[in-house]
C-alpha cells in the first residue's frame, strides 16, 4: 500500500511538480493529488509506474511514514532567492540522509554529539569557545569533516542533482546534528562551508531560525574565525601581507586566498586600500572564481569505515540500500560516492556484531 508522505517526499526529492510527475508516470494530476492526501489508494500497477518515474524502489513508496524536515529547521542560504523545487529537493535529500544515518547508528557505535550551543556569544567568541572545548588551540585544522565526525556531527554529501543549493545543516529531533555538503566546490571552499554550517549549529539551530541575512553573516564570521584564529594569524605576522604572502599563508590554513585576505582585513591587519588592491590582483589570478592548484576535497572518514567494515563482514552494500529502500545509485549520491562499485562475496545471514566505530580525530 502506498504511503502518502513518502510519495510527497519522493516527488520533491526529484524536483517534480504534480504536473511533471503526471507526465512522467502517466498518472493524472487529480489521482496524484488524491494519493498524496491519502484520499485514494493506487493499484499495484500504478505504484510500479510511480516507482519507475521517481527512480526509487516500490519499497520506498510503501514503507512506513516519514516526517519531513521543517524548512525553518534548515540553514538554507539565500532562501528568498531559492526556488521551491530546489528547496524541497534539498530537504528531501536531507531526510534521506537521516534514514541512512539511522541504519548506520543501529549497527555501529558512533561518536556521541558534542556540539555546544552558544547563542549568546558573538561569532568570534563562539569560534574561540568551540576551539577551546575541542582542544584545538590556535593551530590549523587538518581536516574539517574528520573533526566534525569525531564530535558526533553526521556529515553527508549533497546529491549532485541538488547542486544549485549550497551546503546546509540541521539538528534532527533537536539532538542529532547533520551537515550536508555540496561537493561541486573547491576543497578550500568545502572546508569553509563545513565551518559555516558548524557556526549555524552552534549559534542558531536550537534558538533561532538558522537562515536570513543576519544569521548568514554570523555563520560566515564564525567560519572565518574558526578556520583562521586571530592568535594564529598574529603569530604568523601577516600584517600588511601582499598577494604573494597570502598565497603562501593560505597553504598552512587550507583556506581560499580571498577568504584569508578578508580575514586579515577584518582583523585590521590589512588597510582598506591594500585589501582592495590585493583582492583585485587575486581575482585577476583566478582566485575569485576558483582556487588554482588548490587542495583536494575532503571526504567522510566515518562512512569510509562503515563501508570497509561491511566489506570485511561480507555484507554487500546492496543489503544496506535495500534496508533503507533506496537504489545503490541514490545511496551513493549521499555518501560522497564511497559505495564500492565492485563487491565480491555473499550476504551473511547471521546478525552482525555491532562494531564500535570511532573517528579518531581530525
Amino acid at each position: 500500500m502506498l504511503t502518502a508522505s513518502r510519495l510527497v517526499l519522493a516527488r520533491k526529492r526529484r524536483r517534480m511538480t504534480l504536473s511533471s510527475l503526471s507526465k512522467e508516470s502517466g498518472v493524472s494530476v487529480r489521482s496524484l493529488t488524491a494519493f498524496e492526501n491519502g484520499h485514494k489508494a493506487p493499484s499495484p500497477e500504478t505504484i510500479d509506474a510511480l516507482s519507475e518515474a521517481l527512480k526509487l524502489p516500490v519499497d520506498f513508496l510503501t514503507a512506513p511514514d516519514l516526517d519531513e524536515i521543517s524548512t525553518d529547521a534548515v540553514s538554507f542560504r539565500a532562501l528568498s532567492k531559492m526556488s521551491a523545487l530546489d528547496r524541497d529537493a534539498a530537504r528531501g535529500a536531507g531526510r534521506i540522509v537521516v534514514e541512512i544515518n539511522d541504519w548506520i547508528e543501529e549497527r555501529f557505535g558512533l561518536p556521541a554529539p558534542d556540539v555546544p550551543t552558544l547563542p549568546h556569544l558573538s561569532p568570534e567568541e563562539a569560534a574561540e569557545r568551540v576551539r577551546a572545548l575541542w582542544g584545538l588551540g590556535e593551530a590549523p585544522i587538518p581536516n574539517m569533516i574528520h573533526l566534525l565526525e569525531s564530535h558526533g556531527v553526521r556529515v553527508f554529501s549533497l546529491a549532485s542533482d541538488c547542486s544549485s543549493v549550497d551546503a546546509f545543516s540541521f539538528r534532527w529531533e533537536r539532538t542529532r546534528p547533520f551537515i550536508v555538503l555540496n561537493l561541486q566546490k573547491s576543497g578550500e571552499r568545502g572546508r569553509f562551508d563545513a565551518a559555516h554550517e558548524l557556526g549555524h549549529l552552534v549559534m542558531h539551530s536550537e534558538h533561532r531560525i538558522p537562515h536570513g541575512v543576519e544569521a548568514e553573516q554570523e555563520a560566515q564570521q564564525f567560519a572565518s574565525a574558526f578556520l583562521m584564529p586571530k592568535a594564529g594569524l598574529l603569530a604568523q605576522k601577516l600584517y600588511g601581507a601582499d598577494a604573494r604572502r597570502i598565497l603562501s599563508a593560505k597553504v598552512k590554513w587550507q583556506v581560499a586566498a580571498v577568504a584569508l585576505a578578508y580575514r586579515i582585513h577584518d582583523l585590521d591587519l590589512l588597510s582598506d586600500w591594500n585589501y582592495r588592491t590585493t583582492v583585485k590582483l587575486l581575482s585577476q589570478m583566478g582566485y575569485r572564481s576558483g582556487e588554482p592548484g588548490g587542495i583536494a576535497r575532503e571526504s567522510s572518514q566515518l562512512l569510509g569505515k562503515v563501508f570497509s567494515t561491511l566489506r570485511a563482514e561480507s555484507i554487500p552494500v546492496s543489503v544496506m540500500a535495500k534496508d533503507i529502500n533506496l537504489t545503490l545509485e541514490e545511496l551513493n549520491l549521499h555518501v560522497f560516492g564511497l559505495v564500492p562499485t565492485v563487491f565480491e562475496g555473499g550476504y551473511r545471514s547471521s546478525p552482525p556484531v555491532r562494531p564500535d566505530l570511532r573517528v579518531v580525530g581530525p
